[in-house]
């Protein structure tokens, strides 16, 4: 593992600043004291800065030589919504807050690397650190293209990283093409007529409309997309009725879809809404359908990924290089995508046994409670960042 010296010299420092950034997390577009420790952290190490894109999102610049060339490096900065089981002295501070998707550590990855950069400055060229807000939900990378992010600071690139638990830590994965989902809501009102529980007739029951629709739209999956593509009709809530003897006026579905390709998802929104209004319209009800999308798939480029791939590769061996499985969850990373070449990977967070004690009971999974980033990870992940800064800028155009 060829890791920097000076990265891990600071290692201990950057370490007290993610478990800093870890005791006190903010949801999404209310990351201000995230984003003052980030900008200060910057102006310290003589970055210049950009603030408030995306409503709190930070920029550093790192500028070197005379090339116009320039690099994207993205980190994402916000909590979730959820209480802390942890009981270490970094654990968070604020309840129903928590850092459990280990954006702290994706910000202490690359304030580290931006340290180093500052410091050796090492190619020729624009590094533009990215530290986006409300990637949970809150769309921020879209957010901060709104604001101007890749007009006012133009890069011919942009990557991005997640640290993923399970995987050992020293060890990296990547994959061309989709690797996360698109992340999309669905909701139905069907509209019934009540009526008593005893006298079903001189009503109109909407639940057994309900039940009908739930199972036809497994039907789009298995029937209606092409077997060899990929897709998700998750019905995750009904309801309906306040009381046993009681046929209530009207029932409603809420759920998820995920794809790969903006095609099938196209197709299953065309069907679903269609099974909807049918079913309603055989059983005498009416619906009213409405369908969200938040997050595009997250694809990665060919030509980025496989610089990605070498990259990784010179820094961990080859042999630690893995082929990224696919998942159905979604990041925000792909509105970046979508408008600039590049690519997203991950990095092994190991198997939980990193935490101290005071952990909570459950696995050091994302999205759980009982989750801590394995600050282990800071100086590979930092290496990883300012050899791809380096490379990218210090080779050819692609």
């Amino acid at each position: 593992m060829n890791l920097i010296d000076s990265i891990l010299a600071d290692a201990s420092a950057i370490t007290a600043l993610r478990r800093d950034i870890h005791a006190h997390p903010e949801l999404c577009f209310q990351e201000v004291r995230t984003a003052d420790v980030i900008a200060q952290a910057l102006t310290d190490w003589g970055i210049p800065i950009h603030r408030g894109m995306g409503t709190t999102g930070v920029v550093g610049i790192v500028k070197n030589g005379t090339s116009d060339r320039a690099i994207g490096l993205r980190a994402d900065i916000d909590a979730l919504p959820m209480t802390e089981h942890n009981h270490f002295p970094h654990a968070s501070k604020h309840h129903g807050k928590m850092h459990a998707c280990g954006h702290d550590g994706h910000t202490a990855m690359l304030l580290a690397a931006a340290k180093h950069l500052a410091r050796h400055r090492n190619f020729d060229g624009t590094v533009y650190l990215i530290f986006q807000p409300a990637e949970e939900g809150g769309g921020g990378a879209r957010e901060m293209m709104k604001d101007g992010l890749f007009e006012k600071f133009p890069m011919e690139a942009v990557f991005g990283a997640h640290n993923w638990p399970g995987m050992a830590a020293g060890q990296f994965a990547v994959k061309s093409g989709p690797v996360f989902a698109s992340s999309n809501e669905f909701k139905v009102v069907i509209r019934g007529k009540g009526a008593h529980a005893a006298l079903p007739h001189n009503g109109i029951d909407p639940v057994p409309v309900a039940c009908q629709m739930v199972q036809a739209f497994q039907t789009i999956v298995t029937r209606n997309k092409r077997p060899i593509e990929t897709a998700v009709i998750s019905v995750t809530m009904i309801h309906t009725g306040e009381a046993t003897n009681v046929i209530p006026d009207s029932c409603t579905i809420q759920g998820t879809v995920r794809t790969f390709t903006t095609e099938v998802l196209d197709l299953i929104q065309r069907r679903m809404q269609k099974i909807a209004e049918a079913t309603c319209e055989a059983f005498e009800t009416t619906c009213e359908f409405s369908f969200h999308r938040n997050y595009p798939p997250t694809v990665n480029h060919p030509v980025e990924t496989e610089f990605v791939r070498e990259l990784l590769g010179e820094v961990v061996g080859k042999e630690n290089v893995f082929e990224f499985e696919p998942t159905m969850g979604a990041e925000d990373f792909s509105f970046f995508l979508q408008a600039k070449p590049g690519c997203y990977f991950l990095i092994g967070n190991g198997d939980g046994a990193h935490r101290e004690g005071g952990h909570g009971l459950g696995p050091c999974m994302l999205h759980n409670p009982s989750y801590d980033f394995n600050d282990d990870l800071i100086p590979l992940g930092a290496t990883a960042w300012v050899r791809m800064a380096e490379k990218w800028l210090n080779a050819p155009r692609p």
